[in-house]
């Protein structure tokens, strides 16, 4: 599977945030994307996974399944934030994301079980989800990625409000998809202790013609 970014380009009212940003990512590829605030990283993603339309520009998916439509059906976004029912225990959370996601083809997602040990949290599963610490919520919403079966990581400051150890523990997940072939796209100011990435580095509209990406 492949998937390639040509041309893309976004605005915020009538202001280019970035233009002309392409970049081809393989199966066991992962993109880091980095920048100062405002320079349109999470911007970037959020057209990455199909939330928002670009002003130019398209993706593309090549050798992925014949019945996808848009890269962003084999994608899981994991934003700013969690995204889960404070009220709903973590048990309930997950099981409703698991249902409303679904497996993409040619994979399994985790039980609850596995998704929660993954995370280094099996003991917790039925408390609210309001009740959890910060660092133990981000845990949790990193537990989606596991839940439902998805090939596209989509990243948003994973590691924020997380210690060292679950900085580790991420790491090996991510790793860990990346071995099965997924892909992976984080725009992060911290390392994500992974051996070799890919780099897209983000100026901003005051700067359009410096964004560029390499090899890390």
């Amino acid at each position: 599977m492949r998937l390639m970014a040509e041309g893309l380009s976004a605005k915020r009212g009538e202001d280019l945030i970035f233009n002309d940003i392409s970049f081809i990512l393989d199966a066991s590829e992962a993109l880091v994307v980095t920048g100062p605030n405002g320079s349109g990283k999470s911007t970037l993603l959020r057209v990455l996974a199909g939330l928002l339309r670009p002003e130019s520009g398209h993706l593309k998916l090549e050798n992925g399944p014949p019945e996808i439509a848009h890269p962003s059906e084999l994608s899981h976004y994991l934003g700013h934030r969690n995204a889960m029912k404070r009220e709903l225990t973590v048990a309930e959370n997950l099981s409703f994301w698991r249902d409303f996601m679904g497996d993409s083809p040619g994979g399994r997602g985790a039980t609850l079980t596995e998704a929660v040990e993954a995370v280094g949290l099996p003991d917790i599963a039925h408390l609210p989800f309001g009740y959890l610490s910060a660092g133990q919520q981000r845990r949790m919403a990193m537990a989606k990625l596991v839940i439902a079966y998805r090939p596209i990581w989509i990243l948003d400051e994973p590691t924020a409000a997380l210690d060292a150890g679950a900085d580790r523990l991420f790491a090996d997940l991510v790793k860990a998809h990346l071995g099965k072939g997924g892909i992976v796209i984080a725009a992060t100011h911290q390392p994500l202790g992974l051996d070799r990435t890919k780099e897209l580095h983000m100026t901003g509209f005051e700067h359009l013609a410096g964004d560029h990406w390499h090899d890390a």
